[in-house]
């Protein structure tokens, strides 16, 4: 009866051996795993931050194309609306200077505040924007867990 407890503590003995020669392998491919979690991670960051760069970047391109339409429109149509205002006030007993300085004025007060209402509403979108990468930070929460579920 001697034998068969030799046997079964050889088995023993064989599976210990087994698992610790795994142990290593086990957690060089523990490392591995994390190693491209992380990678992935850092992959999906980038592509984040590449598209908030790409929506910002348009947004201020618009921005810039509205200030120098805006600024094209303001010379052009101040210059023929100041000529106009200015015809009006003719029969004012103003001076021909004077009158061209308040058809100036007002055609400038108007396209100021058109101009600081597009600038505004694209300020206002721009704003709504995220700054936070929420793939990217719902991911990292998932592998969180997931970590702690595992370990």
């Amino acid at each position: 009866m001697a034998a068969p407890k030799t046997t079964l503590t050889n088995v023993n003995d064989s599976i210990t051996n087994a698992e610790a020669e795994n142990l290593p392998t086990l957690l060089s491919r523990l490392g591995d795993n994390a190693m491209e979690l992380f990678t992935s991670q850092l992959a999906l960051f980038k592509v984040e931050i590449k598209e908030e760069a790409n929506a910002y970047a348009r947004g201020a391109i618009m921005v810039a194309l509205g200030a120098v339409v805006a600024a094209i429109g303001f010379a052009l149509l101040n210059v023929a609306v100041a000529f106009g205002v200015s015809t009006l006030f003719s029969s004012a007993n103003m001076s021909q200077p004077a009158s061209y300085a308040v058809g100036f004025v007002i055609t400038g007060l108007f396209y100021l505040l058109i101009g600081g209402i597009v600038v505004m509403i694209m300020k206002g979108k721009l704003a709504k924007q995220a700054l936070v990468p929420n793939r990217t930070v719902n991911e990292l929460r998932k592998d969180k867990e997931w970590l702690k579920n595992e370990l």
